[in-house]
């Protein structure tokens, strides 16, 4: 197996990249800085990233989903967040005691029904700490997992029949029957354990076009692409160690673009060999695309706990 290399963009290095995310209406891609910054940036025909705009958050953001109106819908700091086009930031949902301060907001995606799924985990990797929530489509937010660590990534199979979860802290990606009518999950099974011996813990997490699963690997500078029954079957090189998380973007939808974190707290040779660790990299595997990811379709206002 020859590994795919992908090259570093000259978009501006984030301290903590993560949750790249296809606007396929708008024609852009969306990623975070989850130290408080929502990021904008074109992708042209040829896969080239350049930056767009940048709007701070003023809190830890984890994820951010376009929205079927002229706004976004963030899972930041201990809860949901508006963000307007203009940068006004508004406080949707505090989930403040499920998410305090040491269990933020870490990754979200959206169903094909527009709802928006959000997780959360324990800064200090404490078991059980993590949670999933959903914010139905008529913004209510329903907790739908608990008892997790740390929530790093979530997508969904084409058919829309299994949901995929990322767990970071316990070093494994979860796939849970799925009614997407509902929006419930059943039969769960895990499809990935990782060995905590060896390098790379599963973070951001994206499904093609034909089912198989690209999953970023922190500490690995790797994105492995393994089918639904969880056979290894490429893996794309990083030049940062910290890869976040990953999607398909451009215009074709193929285009694979990679969030990395800074090198900040590693070795000074270990900074030295990875000098684009916070930018986004990219590479166009063959004969692959991607989906496009879905808009939440609720209301982008006050949300409601039940």
């Amino acid at each position: 197996m020859i590994p795919l290399l992908a090259e570093a963009t000259p978009v501006r290095p984030a301290r903590h990249g993560d949750g790249p995310v296809w606007d396929d209406a708008a024609g852009e891609l969306l990623w975070v800085d989850t130290a408080g910054q929502v990021r904008w940036g074109r992708v042209d025909p040829g896969g080239r990233v350049s930056d767009l705009a940048v709007r701070p958050v003023g809190q830890s953001v984890g994820a951010v989903a376009p929205t079927t109106t002229p706004a976004w819908l963030l899972a930041a700091g201990s809860g949901f967040r508006g963000l307007t086009p203009d940068g006004e930031v508004t406080v949707l949902l505090d989930l403040t005691e499920e998410a305090a301060a040491d269990t933020p907001m870490r990754s979200g995606a959206c169903d094909r029904a527009g709802r928006f799924f959000a997780g959360t985990g324990g800064l200090h990797e404490t078991p059980g700490a993590g949670s999933l929530y959903r914010v139905d489509l008529d913004g209510t937010v329903v907790a739908v997992l608990t008892g997790l660590v740390v929530v790093a990534g979530i997508a969904w199979s084409p058919d829309d029949d299994v949901l995929y979860l990322a767990d970071s802290g316990a070093r494994t990606v979860t796939a849970f029957d799925y009614d997407v009518d509902l929006g419930t999950l059943g039969r769960p099974r895990v499809l990935l354990e990782f060995d905590g011996d060896g390098p790379g813990t599963p973070h951001g997490l994206a499904v093609d076009r034909a089912g198989h699963l690209w999953i970023s690997l922190w500490g690995a500078g790797e994105v492995r692409q393994y089918s639904p029954a969880g056979t290894l079957e490429a893996v794309v090189r990083v030049r940062a160690t910290r890869a976040t998380g990953c999607a398909f973007a451009g215009p074709a939808l193929d285009v694979l673009v990679v969030s990395t974190a800074s090198a900040e707290g590693l070795s000074v040779r270990e900074q030295a060999i990875q000098p684009d660790a916070g930018r986004l990299f990219t590479t166009r595997p063959p004969d692959v695309l991607g989906r496009p990811a879905f808009p939440y379709r609720g209301p982008v206002r006050g949300l409601t706990r039940v």
